[in-house]
């Protein structure tokens, strides 16, 4: 039986296509998808790459031989499936590789409501069912085949978003958008038009070979075309979507890039001056601005381990109204408590645009520490090397130490995190502190220690 789990991931299925995955196998994880969710109907879209289609037809194929009805979105990015499987209610399949090369694809899978299936709930079952059935061929089933049916989804959910976040009082803005050739360049247009907003549009041309540059903003030599371009046209403000556009990172009107957390400890005032007392997730590596803001507007915060199956499982238990994280991941209750950098970013421009400050003034109150980045550290033991730093710190005075995701090790006026990998042989840094000077002096401690 052939093992699966090089590309059914914690969260959803990644790989190489042709050589890891194909239409063969999307087929048989659409009938898995039917199966274990039950479901007499889904919803499916795919992004931009070349392989995307033909994954996503064959997945729909599979569902619909189990007796699914499968409502076909089309190109869409992830956060307008997570609105079409809450709208419709029904589980929905997005195919994507988010920011991967072009030569990936994959599925991320959610439950009605975009509630999300990982190996707990319910990926586990599917890649072995997909595993059994590459072996012995779909079984003969009772059911009525499913129709396969389309539907463009896109303007509601351009109008769902706009409800949320009033932008048409705003002064009008200059705005300068990085696609990166991926699914931004198919929501933007439509989500921002009739807004007061000067659009100037980078990589809009839908193209999965990403000829331009990764779909990845994350990495800092990607954002280097809209902070060139930003200050270039004079900007209020720059966005950058991944691949699927789920995530969204913010360049001010220097040109410089703002901090994630500064964006969640905004939004997350915002979103507090609506629902006041209300609570407010971050993860533990978001800054120590993050929970200052949240308490300082009344609201509650809770802190969490990394990765979106962490925050959606404590929004789902405390009833929170947003959540956010380092890795401009924003999530609402408003949205299902899915994940949508389109909504967060609409709640940036309308902060700008309500004031007459730049955005540099405006985040300057959210973003009080100076931080390191996450650095990554290839090691031969990580638990060696881990142990290693927490016995050069024990007994210092006043350092704590927690273990909710990683070390996070913590003095009076800094912490640092140091988290390995799930998948590849990294540590992950992450150092906080008031000024840069002991930024950099922690950093190069506790590097020097795991790097030796």
């Amino acid at each position: 039986m052939p093992d699966l789990s090089q590309i059914v991931k914690a969260y959803d299925v990644r790989g190489v296509v042709p050589d890891q995955w194909d239409e063969e196998l999307a087929e048989l994880f659409g009938a898995a998808f039917a199966t274990v969710t039950g479901a007499d109907a889904i919803v499916v879209g795919h992004d931009m790459r070349p392989s995307s289609p033909g994954l996503t037809r064959a997945f729909a194929k599979g569902a619909a031989s189990r007796g699914a009805d499968v409502t076909e979105i089309g190109l869409c990015s992830t956060d307008e499936l997570y609105f079409a499987s809450g709208q419709l209610d029904l589980p929905g399949a997005m195919f994507t590789a988010s920011h991967n090369p072009a030569q990936y694809n994959g599925i991320k899978m959610c439950r009605a409501g975009a509630a999300p299936v990982g190996q707990d709930t319910g990926l586990a079952e599917i890649r072995e069912l997909a595993e059994q059935w590459s072996v012995s061929g779909l079984p003969a089933t009772d059911a009525t085949p499913g129709r396969i049916t389309q539907q463009d989804v896109l303007g509601d959910y351009a109008g769902y978003l706009r409800d949320l976040v009033d932008l048409t009082g705003i002064r009008r803005l200059k705005v300068v958008v990085d696609a990166g050739n991926g699914m931004g360049g198919h929501t933007v247009p439509t989500v921002f038009d009739g807004l007061p907003i000067d659009l100037t549009p980078m990589y809009f041309e839908l193209d999965g070979t990403f000829p331009n540059h990764e779909a990845n903003p994350l990495d800092p030599k990607n954002l280097v075309d809209l902070q060139h371009k930003v200050r270039e046209v004079g900007a209020d403000i720059g966005l950058a979507f991944d691949g699927d556009a789920d995530r969204c990172f913010v360049i001010d009107e220097r040109g410089e890039p703002v901090s994630p957390s500064a964006i969640t400890a905004l939004v997350a005032a915002r979103e507090l001056a609506k629902h006041p007392g209300e609570t407010i997730i971050h993860n533990l590596i978001t800054s120590w601005s993050v929970p200052e803001v949240v308490k300082e507007q009344g609201g509650q915060a809770v802190r969490t381990r990394v990765g979106h199956s962490f925050i959606k499982q404590e929004m789902a238990r405390t009833g929170a109204i947003f959540g956010g994280e380092h890795s401009a991941h924003y999530y609402f209750r408003d949205f299902w408590k899915a994940d949508t950098g389109m909504l967060a970013a609409l709640h940036v421009l309308a902060a700008l645009g309500e004031q007459d400050g730049t955005l540099s003034q405006l985040v300057a109150e959210y973003d009080r520490y100076a931080a390191s980045g996450e650095i990554n550290s290839t090691v031969a033991d990580q638990a060696e090397r881990t142990a290693a730093v927490r016995t050069a710190f024990e007994g210092r005075e006043g350092v704590t130490f927690d273990e909710l995701d990683g070390m996070t090790v913590t003095g009076r006026d800094w912490w640092f995190n140091l988290r390995p990998s799930n998948t590849e042989p990294l540590l992950r840094l992450n150092v906080e502190a008031r000024d840069t000077a002991t930024v950099e002096r922690l950093r190069d401690e506790v590097l020097a220690i795991v790097r030796a």
